[in-house]
């Protein structure tokens, strides 16, 4: 196939995984970035206005296990680097691959529309341009989800994603909604310095530890939970491992999950719930003016709220005939087809259930790749809805009742997905086979 001329909405992560791919299979492409500078939600105080990075934010997962194929982390980066060390990787990673000059920086995408087998890419300001193939890699993280108590607490309120750093909050007594990474991160940073610092629990969470005989633990859990292992015996395990660190949950005021949840963890969460500066209450039951009860039917007076609820999805410059957003998940084949829209792809659009988001976003960027540049087809439209229609199913098994769940990813299942993906032949090719003849 000729090249093709490819349009990338985002230069984090998942844009640079993309532009990468497509670069090396010889296509022209084009990135467009909101603000000035690469590495999307990584850029402390971002000017797109789209970050959520916080002064002490660092990566959960070890830079071996990050990193994009090809090109290591620096080898004096730390075990878990920071925000800064992120973004310094994810720059040199663009200027390695020859990105940083095809990104028109500070172009806002107002429209992505099909035009026949093509589409047209309009930026705020510009004239429309016409592209073969687009790929959508803006992130699901820059639009708040607010939880009630926004709108009836009379205090200061804020989102995480508007946090930044502990010192403006010194002295208060401050709530934080919420016990995800985000949550154990703001909560562990204020413990210090507030005059309280109280965490609203509405859901169970299994904390883990962060590290384990002196090496991350998901180098441990991944040896000991093994994927074939049923389900009971994995979250067993699971249990074992949090309470052998921390102990049980409800002793500190939470609840251990019966269902499948998305890891957490921090290293000093737990070390101020043990020494009382964090206090963990159960869900918000009501709020009068600063005064905050508790479903324990306990209280609390508060300064200040800070809400880590988590984000939803937002995709503006998409029709509603083209966007797969559907809530808090997308109508995506394998998270990264359109069923409906040949040639547009969208790479980061999950969270990574004990994984590492980035090196993942180039699972995805490789299998895109190889869709534009025709190496590989894609199942019929009925059989994608099929699959899609199952993935429903499943997750909701996995996760009853849990909206917040659409984006959840099993690293290990998915990128065996992707890699039979990989191997179907393109329409018209012959099948792959084995030396033994078997279809591969």
């Amino acid at each position: 196939m000729s090249p093709r001329r490819t349009a990338v909405v985002g230069a984090g992560a998942g844009g640079l995984a993309a532009a990468r791919r497509l670069l090396e299979d010889g296509h022209d492409v084009v990135v467009f970035e909101l603000g000035s500078r690469i590495g999307g939600l990584w850029v402390y105080d971002n000017d797109n206005g789209l970050s959520a990075a916080y002064r002490s934010l660092h990566i959960n997962s070890e830079p071996r296990a990050t990193a994009y194929p090809g090109f290591p982390f620096p080898d004096d980066s730390p075990l878990f680097p920071s925000h800064t060390d992120v973004c310094a990787y994810l720059e040199a990673f663009a200027d390695r691959f020859d990105i940083t000059g095809r990104i028109r920086f500070g172009s806002r995408v107002t429209a992505v529309e099909p035009d026949g087998d093509r589409w047209t890419v309009t930026v705020e300001g510009a004239a429309p341009e016409t592209f073969d193939a687009v790929v959508v890699a803006t992130g699901h993280q820059g639009v708040p989800a607010h939880p009630a108590i926004a709108e009836e607490f009379t205090g200061r309120y804020l989102h995480s994603n508007s946090y930044r750093e502990p010192e403006p909050f010194r002295g208060q007594r401050v709530l934080v909604v919420g016990v995800g990474n985000s949550g154990l991160d703001v909560a562990a940073d204020l413990a210090p310095v507030a005059a309280r610092t109280v965490v609203a629990a509405r859901s169970p969470v299994l904390i883990m530890p962060r590290m384990i005989l002196g090496v991350p633990s998901a180098r441990v859990i991944a040896a000991v939970v093994r994927p074939w292992l049923p389900w009971p015996v994995q979250r067993a395990v699971m249990r074992a491992i949090s309470r052998v660190f921390h102990g049980r949950m409800e002793q500190w005021g939470l609840r251990t999950p019966e269902t499948r949840t998305h890891p957490a963890s921090n290293p000093t969460f737990m070390a101020h719930v043990s020494y009382d500066r964090i206090t963990c209450k159960p869900g918000i039951a009501s709020t009068s003016g600063t005064t905050v009860t508790f479903v324990d039917g306990t209280t609390e007076e508060i300064d200040t709220v800070i809400a880590a609820t988590g984000y939803v999805i937002d995709l503006p410059f998409l029709g509603p005939d083209v966007s797969p957003v559907r809530g808090r998940r997308v109508e995506l084949f394998k998270r990264v087809v359109s069923p409906t829209h040949p040639g547009l792809y969208f790479v980061g659009f999950f969270n990574v259930s004990g994984g590492a988001n980035v090196s993942m976003m180039d699972v995805q960027a490789e299998w895109v790749a190889a869709l534009v540049s025709g190496r590989v087809s894609l199942p019929t439209q009925r059989e994608m809805a099929a699959d899609l229609a199952e993935e429903h199913r499943v997750m909701a098994k996995r996760y009853p009742g849990a909206e917040r769940y659409g984006l959840e990813l099993d690293p290990r299942r998915y990128r065996a997905a992707v890699a039979a993906e990989l191997a179907r032949p393109a329409r018209g090719a012959a099948p792959v086979r084995t030396p033994a003849g078997v279809p591969a």
